[in-house]
């Protein structure tokens, strides 16, 4: 309950993201800086609003939908279940059309997003993934999955929303940086976030090894908050 009522007070107490200026506190330049003007002027409306909402204090941005589709090969099911020691990051079981609700909010640490995903299931607890986005890096751009382990992304845009593909992983030993090239890790991940119109978007995972093909699948649409 009382995520939710954070989340009402975001709607509202925070002004439309369509009456602000680039400059304004609340509008979040960072993605924008990150694909440059070109790229973002050709993307949906919609899309730039949802990437350009900075979350003040404690606010919560909550995004609800459905997960329509899970698939793993073989080992991509037990490569899922052996990250459960860094924290799951990756969906756990194939139950097709239950319930997901993704949760943003502001790092206030590190100066990025935590994102916590929900995932329901037919029988048992729902799956809860946390990771946090951080502006740092090679790319501009990582997402920290936890136990000293993250991804560095790109980030790209086109016709209908913005693609995230990895470009490395890496751990971190102290204040070492250690780079796992794809071949030696779990295999190249794209994220795609694709406008579906009427405040709907898809949320398409797609892990892929060069040696082992295609990983995990998976597939959901979300409505905005």
């Amino acid at each position: 309950m009382q995520a939710v009522h954070k989340e009402q007070q975001f709607n509202d107490h925070q002004p439309d993201l369509n009456e602000l200026s680039c400059d304004h506190a609340l509008y979040d330049t960072r993605f924008r800086r990150l694909i440059g003007e070109r790229a973002w002027a050709g993307l949906p409306r919609a899309v730039q609003l949802r990437f350009s909402k900075r979350l003040s204090d404690n606010a919560l941005a909550n995004y609800q939908g459905r997960v329509i589709e899970t698939r793993h090969s073989r080992c991509g099911w037990l490569l899922a279940q052996l990250c459960r020691m860094v924290g799951a990051p990756l969906p756990l079981h194939r139950d097709p059309d239950v319930p997901a609700v993704v949760i943003v909010s502001e790092d206030k640490a590190s100066g990025g997003q935590c994102w916590s995903r929900i995932y329901g299931r037919e029988h048992g607890f729902p799956q809860v993934i946390h990771s946090a986005k951080r502006f740092a890096g090679p790319t501009g751009l990582e997402e920290y999955l936890g136990r000293n382990l993250g991804m560095a992304l790109r980030v790209e845009a086109d016709a209908g929303g913005l693609v995230f593909r990895s470009d490395h992983y890496f751990v971190m030993l102290g204040n070492i940086r250690l780079k796992i090239p794809h071949w030696m890790g779990p295999g190249r991940t794209v994220v795609v976030h694709r406008d579906l119109g009427g405040g709907r978007f898809a949320f398409d995972l797609e892990l892929h090894h060069p040696l082992l093909g295609e990983l995990v699948h998976q597939h959901a649409e979300f409505r905005d908050a």
